[in-house]
């Protein structure tokens, strides 16, 4: 790319109210475009921020409304004593066990993603980590995970533990039998890795059903994640969607 990239990464120098209305409004879009992939299955699912005032608090939608209607106004602030601090509304018990684990034991990790897609969640059930037979599916090559247990709907501590056990350092986790979830240091980030990841667990499943895909050599897959599975690739892939769900549902900031 021409210019200084690095001027991309993080968050501009603003006063902490302001990058917490950023942080809100990409969340918000985040669900919108969720919404209209079809990743929404009743009142599953979450990605949730990290507030950057309160920073042991995040953002999360509340549980019950549609990820194709949800309003920015109607956020919820948690924090990790699973208190509604500001805003109305249900706290899915689950998004709470999830999610404050993370954003305790990562201090990495701004925002994660989590939904129980169809391509996902059929993924999810071979108990296998996704392999590099495409392009795309190189930025989890060695960077993603398997929690290998089911054990029910993730509302016991000790199953949020064990899931930021699996998870690692790493930017994606594949929940056997469940769905998966993918962590960043943005909204922009955990989001896109989130709808790409979706697509790579399709594609393979396509890809196996037709036949027995190539992989990609490992020495290949790795030099072909240091473009496409960077956090610049990352936040710069989530803009185009992002600006075309705010010109297509502007409603959703009133």
């Amino acid at each position: 790319m021409n210019g200084d990239v690095n001027m991309l990464l993080g968050e501009p120098s603003l006063p902490p109210e302001e990058v917490r209305e950023e942080r809100k409004r990409k969340l918000t879009a985040a669900f919108r475009l969720f919404g209209k992939f079809g990743f929404d299955e009743g009142v599953a699912g979450h990605i949730t921020v990290r507030d950057p005032v309160e920073e042991d608090h995040f953002w999360v939608n509340p549980m019950g409304v549609s990820f194709k209607q949800l309003r920015q106004s109607q956020l919820l602030l948690v924090n990790h004593a699973g208190e509604v601090v500001e805003g109305d509304g249900f706290l899915n018990g689950a998004a709470f066990t999830i999610h404050s684990h993370i954003h305790r034991m990562r201090p990495d990790v701004v925002a994660a993603a989590h939904a129980h897609s169809l391509y996902g969640k059929a993924w999810s059930s071979l108990g296998r980590l996704l392999d590099p037979i495409t392009q795309d599916a190189c930025a989890f090559y060695d960077d993603h995970a398997l929690l290998e247990t089911f054990s029910g709907v993730v509302l016991e501590m000790g199953e949020g533990e064990a899931l930021v056990q699996a998870l690692g350092q790493k930017k994606a986790l594949i929940l056997q039998n469940h769905g998966l979830l993918t962590v960043g240091k943005s909204v922009d980030e955990a989001a896109w890795w989130y709808i790409t990841m979706e697509r790579s667990c399709q594609a393979q499943l396509l890809a196996e059903a037709a036949g027995t895909p190539k992989l990609i050599e490992p020495e290949v897959a790795i030099r072909t994640r240091a473009v496409v599975g960077t956090e610049l690739a990352g936040m710069f892939s989530f803009q185009p969607l992002y600006d075309t769900i705010c010109a297509e549902q502007p409603d959703m900031f009133d």
